[in-house]
């Protein structure tokens, strides 16, 4: 297993970083709340999952070591791979994970993309005893916040590579702008408002 990944953030789409390790460029997806904490040309580390597949090596990269856990954890639920365990940690935090499996707050499991009601049971059902309560783990990403108001135009670059209409994008960024400043804005707490306020919708 690939622990974690350290160095020279050299590119950076909506869906995956690469980072020059030893020389080599390591090819990361993380979700856009960690992809928004990078910068091209700074350093980097991101505790990392390998997911093996018969014709492929995918290295999955998070913003903690508690979210890599939780990652791992979540696959072992019934119908849920890499990308479905990806989804989830795109709109929740990992705390909030665990609260709504602890609770079984079905709601907040199927404001998920690709997560239904029964999906969301099973979810509930398999990994109760397994995620265990919130922890309260503070996040050690590579970078916690973006100043200025140019955090609106990654949170609607993530969106958009996320699946959801430009036009979309920009109605749920305007719904919760009001909630964060312009001035040292926390991008992936933005980014989770969004991503719940289009789920309702």
């Amino acid at each position: 297993m690939i622990a974690f990944v350290r160095g020279r953030v050299e590119t950076l789409t909506l869906t995956s970083a690469v980072i020059e390790v030893g020389g080599v460029g390591m090819q990361v997806w993380c979700t856009p709340g960690t992809l928004a904490a990078l910068r091209i040309g700074d350093e980097a580390t991101l505790p990392t999952a390998l997911v093996v597949r018969e014709e492929s090596l995918t290295l999955y990269g998070f913003a903690s070591v508690d979210e890599r856990d939780v990652f791992e954890l979540l696959q072992t639920a019934s119908g849920v791979g890499p990308k479905l365990a990806q989804a989830m940690l795109a709109v929740h935090e990992p705390d909030a994970l665990r609260r709504a499996v602890s609770t079984e707050d079905l709601a907040t499991l199927t404001a998920v993309p690709g997560i239904g009601r029964k999906g969301a049971q099973r979810i509930v059902l398999e990994l109760k005893d397994r995620l265990g309560p919130p922890v309260a783990t503070p996040a050690t990403a590579a970078g916690d916040r973006s100043p200025g108001a140019a955090w609106r135009d990654q949170v609607h670059s993530a969106l958009v590579g996320l699946g959801w209409s430009a036009r979309d994008s920009d109605a749920a960024i305007d719904e919760v702008a009001d909630d964060f400043p312009d001035v040292d804005v926390d991008v992936a707490a933005v980014l989770k408002a969004a991503l719940r306020t289009l789920s309702k919708a």
